[in-house]
């Protein structure tokens, strides 16, 4: 599985070669260094070790500074593991952008907007109790009932209720590469990537 750490920097729009307007996310994927090769021999599972933006050796633990000497990089802030990684990389590796190509499809992974929390007519999309009529005057964005009486005598696990919205792992599956600039990294997606600019996000294929 090929992957890359990178930022979203935000959206715009492109035009095809038809002449339609197609919203797109501009992406910085890497440089990403090699930080670790797993083998199934010695770790149990197939998979690569990636780290990305260099970040300040005082702001490193120990334990974390000797993992990145013992790789041959400057400490990194983002690390994600990519399993089954199927081209041939050594520790201290440099992968760009040049691992993906454009028209293919790719899945990015990122963290979604925090809302904080809220009431079941923003997370859950409910209408509300009624109108306003009939001395209804604060059930408007209410959930209604949850649950019968003696018989089940709890609410089920699951139901829709308020609560944290958002903060939370998303993964977009199959967007479009439209466009890849290398010389100063970035990828053009089609569609919409989860989080807010400057939000850290995984490409993979």
């Amino acid at each position: 599985m090929l992957g890359l750490i990178g930022k979203k920097l935000g959206m715009t729009s492109i035009y095809n070669e038809d002449g339609k307007n197609i919203p797109c996310t501009i992406l910085e994927a890497g440089p990403c260094y090699v930080t670790q090769v797993r083998d199934e021999k010695k770790d149990g599972y197939n998979a690569v070790q990636v780290g990305y933006e260099e970040k300040k050796e005082k702001h490193t633990s120990a334990g974390l500074a000797g993992h990145f000497k013992k790789a041959g990089v400057t400490p990194l802030k983002k690390l994600v593991e990519f399993r089954d990684y199927g081209n041939k990389v050594n520790s201290g590796d440099v992968l760009t952008v040049d691992v993906f190509s454009e028209g293919m499809f790719v899945d990015v992974i990122g963290t979604s907007k925090g809302k904080g929390f809220q009431g079941v007519v923003k997370r859950h999309n409910f209408r509300g109790v009624g109108g306003q009529t009939h001395g209804q005057h604060n059930r408007m964005r209410a959930p209604g009932s949850i649950g019968a009486a003696s018989t089940p005598s709890r609410v089920f696990k699951g139901m829709r209720m308020a609560g944290q919205t958002g903060s939370a792992r998303v993964k977009t599956q199959n967007l479009q590469v439209l466009k890849i600039i290398p010389e100063k990294n970035l990828i053009v997606v089609k569609g919409s990537v989860p989080g807010h600019r400057g939000a850290y996000v995984t490409i993979e294929r």
